[in-house]
């Protein structure tokens, strides 16, 4: 898997996982960390500093599993993965200008539509450096996403 971006947090990381995982492997782990840093759980000889970063990496793992235990919001992270990974690895299958996506205001997000019946998708803060690689949501065609103006 990628390493992701300094700005990014790598959610499988977080609960010592994989995208491989199962869900139910995930919540296992998920498990494991929360009884280890949850605040009721800790020692109470516990420094003030250590007791922080136990209290930060609870809330990071409650997070991580939040992201990862909700389908649509771990298949949206997968993608943002999978995008990160092409712009590192994978051939570009096309150049399409963003003149030529559709915008969809509900998900603030452009698409457009792949010949397998899927979707390339793309935010406005992915589009924030000019362009972007994508790829499709079913698919392992990817996309070069330019603005042309």
């Amino acid at each position: 898997m990628a390493k992701p971006e300094a700005n990014q947090i790598d959610w499988y990381s977080v609960l010592g996982g994989s995208p491989e995982d199962t869900l139910q492997e995930l919540k296992q782990k998920y498990q494991k960390l929360v009884l280890l840093y949850h605040p009721d759980k800790q020692a109470q000889d516990l420094s003030p500093g250590d007791a922080h970063q136990h209290l930060q990496k609870f809330i990071e793992v409650d997070q991580a599993w939040k992201i990862l235990s909700n389908e649509e919001t771990k298949r949206e992270y997968d993608l943002q993965l999978r995008a990160r990974e092409l712009k590192q690895s994978w051939p570009v299958d096309a150049q399409i200008s963003l003149e030529d996506m559709d915008w969809d205001s509900d998900t603030q997000s452009y698409t457009y539509g792949c010949r397998c019946g899927g979707e390339f998708i793309v935010g406005k803060e992915e589009l924030e450096e000019g362009e972007a690689i994508v790829c499709c949501d079913t698919c392992s065609l990817s996309v070069e996403i330019r603005r042309t103006t």
